[in-house]
């Protein structure tokens, strides 16, 4: 497990100090860091289809980006390469544990954990996020030159590869290992590999308004919602037929506000929305389906442990009415196991003895063989 220092900060004085505000080095943030995963073990991953990955590098001076999956690597050299792995935290159970000493910040702001191996002078050239990211630096050394949030423009490098033009650096470092960068939008950063080096990025990402209507509208259609005509059984007479009244353009508004009011719809939405995977998911169900009283045995003896990627989140307002969303569905369970559940959601390994109030309990039982048969949660062995 990592514990992460924020060097005498409390993670509120982060907070109110750095995040989203300005970038700030953590030196030693992780002390005597390993890294979770090695360099071939992460080329190993970068080999699956199901895995985002891809490799940057420049031939002739010019810049260049390949997709995965890739079967070797000899043909770059050993030089001014990167390759990089999206939702590893899907793929590596040791990685995945990197993510933990962030939850002092929500987890449906989580993006994914990416990491990178670089060779010397390997990186992905000046750019610019629009997320917030938690640079964790692993074995090997890297130089990073953090600018100012500003007017910026931006350069098509390559197709797959938008850069930022050169900037003025208000942060000019090496990361050693056990060192963190944390980076809020906004500001061009570039990172180059000063000898072969590890690199995890824990990025937290906001979905934008227009992903939200996008989503929204998706999920009416899907579930027949609004579909209701506008009504005027008090229509009066016009002579502007071209005009579109007040009154009229105030009931039109009304239409889609009514929608985004009702707080059942939209937090059905919001609940099934956020918990989407962002990345394909590792899912390994169970070959046979549990039984009852065999789960209720090995809840005594082993801990649960959440599926790398699965995402499950509950409102404040409606946890305790019996209701969380796991993996994109609603999920509707027993109010009386809503403290079991919470667990479940905010931890990403639960004990025996945490959930041994509700190890006699039917009701959690059987949604635990639901949980385990999927393959959302599976046993661990308690440490």
């Amino acid at each position: 497990m990592f514990t992460l220092d924020l060097n005498h900060m409390s993670e509120n004085e982060f907070l109110s100090k750095y995040w989203q505000k300005k970038p700030v080095v953590i030196k030693q943030g992780f002390k005597n860091f390993v890294d979770p995963i090695a360099p071939d073990e992460l080329a190993g991953i970068a080999m699956e289809e199901a895995v985002q990955s891809r490799l940057v590098y420049q031939k002739d001076k010019q810049w260049q980006a390949e997709f995965g999956p890739f079967e070797s690597y000899e043909r770059l050299g050993d030089n001014n390469w990167s390759l990089i792995v999206q939702a590893l935290d899907n793929f590596s159970e040791e990685a995945a544990e990197l993510i933990e000493p962030f939850r002092f910040i929500p987890h449906w702001r989580l993006d994914d954990l990416m990491a990178s191996f670089a060779t010397e002078g390997g990186g992905v050239g000046p750019h610019i996020d629009n997320y917030d990211v938690f640079i964790c630096q692993g074995v090997g050394k890297r130089r990073w030159r953090v600018g100012d949030r500003g007017e910026h423009v931006e350069v098509i490098a390559h197709e797959a590869l938008l850069h930022v033009e050169p900037f003025e650096a208000i942060i000019d470092v090496e990361l050693e290992t056990g060192d963190i960068l944390y980076i809020p939008p906004g500001f061009p950063h570039d990172g180059v590999s000063l000898t072969p080096s590890m690199s995890f990025s824990v990025g937290f990402r906001a979905n934008s308004a227009i992903s939200l209507l996008s989503g929204f509208a998706d999920y009416l259609i899907d579930n027949e919602l609004g579909t209701s005509l506008l009504e005027d059984p008090t229509r009066q007479v016009t002579s502007k037929s071209g005009e579109i009244t007040r009154n009229d353009y105030q009931a039109i508004k009304q239409q889609l506000q009514h929608l985004l009011d009702d707080d059942k719809v939209f937090a059905d939405f919001a609940g099934s929305f956020l918990t989407n995977a962002k990345h394909e998911l590792d899912l390994m169900p169970s070959e046979e389906p549990f039984a009852n009283d065999e789960v209720q045995q090995l809840l005594a003896i082993h801990a649960v442990k959440r599926l790398g990627g699965l995402r499950a989140f509950y409102f404040e307002d409606s946890i305790d009415k019996g209701i969380c969303y796991i993996n994109g569905e609603q999920v509707c369970f027993a109010n009386d196991i809503a403290p079991a559940i919470s667990l479940l959601c905010d931890q990403l390994v639960v004990t025996p003895e945490q959930l041994a109030p509700w190890r006699e309990n039917q009701d959690f039982v059987e949604l635990m063989v639901e949980l385990l048969d999927k393959g959302f949660w599976f046993w661990a062995e308690v440490e």
